[in-house]
């Protein structure tokens, strides 16, 4: 099924530096014979792709990773050229790529903006260098202020920056550090995320008895601190992790979150074409080798509607029950009226023409959320 309204097309780029010890994402480190195989093979699969789903409208492109500014920059530059050439990309897409300081040099940065590129997102996770070396971070902050300023004398923007809290060893003193450091730089927007500890990690077998990290109260306290001081400077909350001054929002973000129909390339990458869900398999020799093979999911019409639920309930503006009528032909009300009603009585959901979780709520949204899945 096309989307009327346009796809949006995601970009994955595996390759890291080094990977960060709590990192559970498709990357890893290779050298520049790897990725010349992998970004030719990139662009076979853009062909083959645009050979099956047509000159479809492009709204937003987001190259992320592993770290997309690791690789050549001309690599990037020869993806964008190419999805222009197959795919009907609006001249005001937002094009965003994610950047690491380490690896986004100025000339670098250049060639992004010439190519395209209008949105920048950096990863800088804390402005404590000693948060980042317990992240196995490879920049300090000195760094990234330099690839900061690299990036406003290119050109951009529109820059999101990257933090995190409850890193290990991390205060309430030096998160609040962060976060005015951060919103004295003047950012667009910022993404304020929450360490998650994930199976599979260097991090998991340090931390998976959650000693040595930040305890419960301590992270409630920065996730409040989050919304209070950023909202005194300006940036208002628009998703659970994140925040933008008005009118930047990230429009790639919104989509996922309001199910626009995307293209995923790359390994790893997802794609959503409004009924079916493809997940690109992650092996990288099969993918330089020419293998884009994907499972694919169709979703019943109830695995759909609870989608449509928890997804859009991460906004903050919540989801309109006129929507939910048209796209599935039934009131919100018939299908999930015992759960509204008993998030509305909890006080963590105000169930109108509009509905939308509370701050109490958004506090507790995995609960919320679990309701409807």
């Amino acid at each position: 099924m096309k989307s009327s309204n346009g796809y949006e097309i995601y970009v994955h780029i595996p390759f890291c530096v080094r990977k960060c010890d709590y990192c559970d994402f498709v990357s890893f480190a290779c050298g520049a014979d790897v990725h010349k195989m992998y970004f030719d093979a990139l662009l076979r699969q853009i062909d083959e792709t645009a050979e099956t789903v047509g000159r479809v409208p492009v709204v937003s492109v987001f190259i992320g990773g592993g770290t997309p500014t690791v690789p050549d920059a001309q690599y990037i530059m020869a993806v964008l050229c190419k999805l222009k050439e197959k795919f009907d990309v609006s001249p005001d897409a937002e094009i965003t790529i994610e950047a690491n300081p380490n690896s986004a040099s100025v000339e670098k940065l250049k060639v992004y903006k010439d190519a395209g590129i209008n949105r920048l997102s950096i990863g800088l996770q804390s402005t404590e260098d000693n948060e980042l070396k317990m992240l196995s971070r490879l920049h300090n902050y000195e760094e990234f202020l330099e690839t900061y300023r690299d990036a406003r004398e290119a050109g951009f923007d529109n820059i999101n920056i990257d933090i995190m809290s409850a890193i290990p060893g991390q205060t309430i003193e030096s998160y609040r550090r962060t976060l005015e450091r951060v919103v004295e730089l003047n950012p667009e927007h910022i993404s304020a995320y929450s360490l998650i500890v994930e199976e599979g990690t260097p991090f998991y077998e340090r931390y998976k008895d959650g000693k040595g990290l930040p305890d419960e109260d301590t992270e409630r306290e920065m996730y409040y601190l989050t919304k209070q001081l950023l909202h005194e400077h300006g940036y208002e909350r628009y998703e659970i992790s994140n925040y933008s001054k008005p009118g930047r929002e990230c429009r790639h973000n919104l989509g996922y979150w309001t199910r626009v129909p995307y293209l995923g390339f790359g390994i790893a990458a997802a794609s959503f074409d409004g009924e079916k869900r493809f997940q690109a398999h992650s092996d990288l020799k099969r993918f330089c080798a020419g293998d884009f093979s994907a499972e694919t999911e169709t979703l019943s019409e109830t695995d759909a509607m609870a989608e449509f639920m928890f997804l859009g309930l991460r906004l903050v503006r919540g989801i309109a029950k006129a929507d939910f009528k048209k796209a599935f032909g039934r009131d919100m009300d018939e299908v999930y009226g015992e759960q509204l009603n008993k998030l509305a009585t909890e006080g963590l959901l105000i169930n109108g023409d509009q509905v939308m979780l509370t701050d109490k709520g958004m506090d507790v949204a995995n609960y919320c959320m679990s309701e409807f899945v």
